[in-house]
């Protein structure tokens, strides 16, 4: 599905076309004298001259999955050969987080950088943030592209951006109050963990100056039931779900009036959405794998990348929604990997945090997957806060509200208070036991 399927070809949806379809062109003409990767693949696939159409190249043009990125960086270390310029005019290097596989290094020129910047910097608009913001970083700065480029986007935006890397939660809490923070840009796990050190310490954070949070890093922004208890904790805070990676770059951001819905930046990627395993377009409000194009990144591009995130696109208009570009109902659902099917079930860890979050008494939880008989179990551990009286009750009324939701009985067991991790990054809260 490119955006030339998704409604009736408005004058507007016309024009976004023509602009991707120009932007695909010379991104194809930078690429094909030095970019060993793509190539010899644009020739093969007849597209020296460049598509006729978005759908001219999406139908000659084969998928780059993230496996051929690594085996080619193996063969051809340690940057590998999707680079368009000689390395020199390289000045940003980032690397993914391998929760996958074996991490991906990705470079980037100065004019690649700056395009990323300037998409990130339409995240921090939609936020209804201007340069009067005090942006807030809580997180250790690694080599995840986010970190560098949000920080750098809201530094040229004009905000006040300010770094908590190096600290602890505590720490932070007293930087974000001393220093007047109006924003936080965090995982939504890590918002709930500030939260958590807050009330242990006596700080409402109801009194704080902040008034947004971009979350991003995992699903949760889009999921009701996080998002509205992030606001709570945080003092009615508004809460802007947003989502990227590091070999794409900030891909999407959060629709202010319709919550749970993330925008993809069309004007800098060109979008699919396909059935995983046939790799052909699905329709309209069902799930499938993103796929981007990115349009502006010539240093190191990706042309069809299979991103591994699972989306469903919404059914509803622009005139609905208020923005053009295409909507994902419920952001980020799932990783293709992520997803499991018990007994019949597709189970989303994005669905199962959602119900987990509907009990304001348990503050974390794992979810422990194993086999027997050749069939997926689940179980899952919670903890509850110290506050709770009857953890047993939380425990079975946690059963219930899984059975209700998933037509599933998932056995809930209770953790000793401060025993399951606590995460600043990406939360792991799914083990996988017997070799799944």
């Amino acid at each position: 599905m490119t955006s030339e399927s998704l409604s009736a070809p408005t004058e507007a949806h016309v024009l976004l076309k023509a602009e991707q379809l120009d932007r695909l062109r010379n991104l194809i003409a930078e690429l094909l004298p030095s970019n060993r990767f793509y190539a010899a693949r644009l020739r093969s696939a007849g597209l020296a001259d460049g598509p006729e159409s978005l759908d001219d190249f999406t139908a000659r043009m084969p998928f780059t999955t993230k496996e051929e990125l690594v085996a080619d960086q193996l063969e051809h270390p340690p940057y590998g050969t999707n680079l368009t310029y000689p390395l020199e005019r390289y000045v940003r290097f980032h690397q993914t987080s391998g929760t996958s596989g074996k991490p991906l290094r990705w470079l980037d020129t100065d004019e690649s950088w700056t395009w990323l910047l300037r998409t990130w910097t339409r995240v921090f608009e939609e936020a209804a943030l201007t340069p009067r913001d005090r942006v807030f970083f809580p997180f250790s700065f690694g080599p995840f592209v986010g970190f560098w480029a949000a920080f750098d986007a809201a530094t040229r935006y004009g905000c006040l951006a300010l770094p908590g890397g190096g600290m602890t939660s505590r720490a932070r809490l007293d930087s974000l109050l001393d220093n007047a923070a109006t924003a936080v840009c965090c995982t939504p796990t890590y918002a709930l963990r500030l939260a958590e050190v807050a009330a242990d310490l006596g700080i409402d954070l109801a009194g704080s100056s902040v008034r947004a949070l971009i979350v991003a890093g995992e699903p949760g922004g889009a999921v009701p039931a996080i998002r509205d208890r992030i606001s709570l904790l945080w003092g009615g805070a508004q809460v802007m779900d947003h989502h990227g990676m590091t070999e794409v770059g900030p891909v999407s951001f959060g629709n202010p009036r319709h919550p749970g819905t993330l925008h993809v930046l069309e004007s800098s990627y060109l979008v699919e959405v396909i059935d995983s395993i046939s790799g052909q377009p699905v329709p309209r409000g069902e799930v499938g794998e993103l796929v981007l194009t990115t349009l502006g990144r010539y240093g190191s591009p990706l042309l069809r990348y299979r991103t591994g995130d699972l989306v469903k696109v919404s059914t509803r208009d622009a005139s609905e929604l208020g923005y053009l570009e295409l909507a994902l109902d419920g952001g980020i659902l799932s990783r293709v990997d992520d997803m499991v099917v018990v007994r019949g079930v597709n189970l989303y860890p994005s669905a199962v945090e959602e119900v987990v979050r509907t009990l304001p008494e348990v503050v974390e939880y794992r979810v422990e997957l194993s086999t027997r008989a050749a069939m997926i179990e689940v179980r899952i551990e919670i903890e509850v806060s110290t506050e709770c009286r009857d953890s047993e009750t939380v425990a079975t009324r946690l059963e219930e509200a899984f059975r209700s939701a998933f037509q599933l009985r998932i056995p809930v067991s209770l953790a000793a208070t401060g025993s399951l991790p606590r995460f600043e990054l990406k939360a792991k809260r799914w083990i996988k036991l017997d070799g799944l």
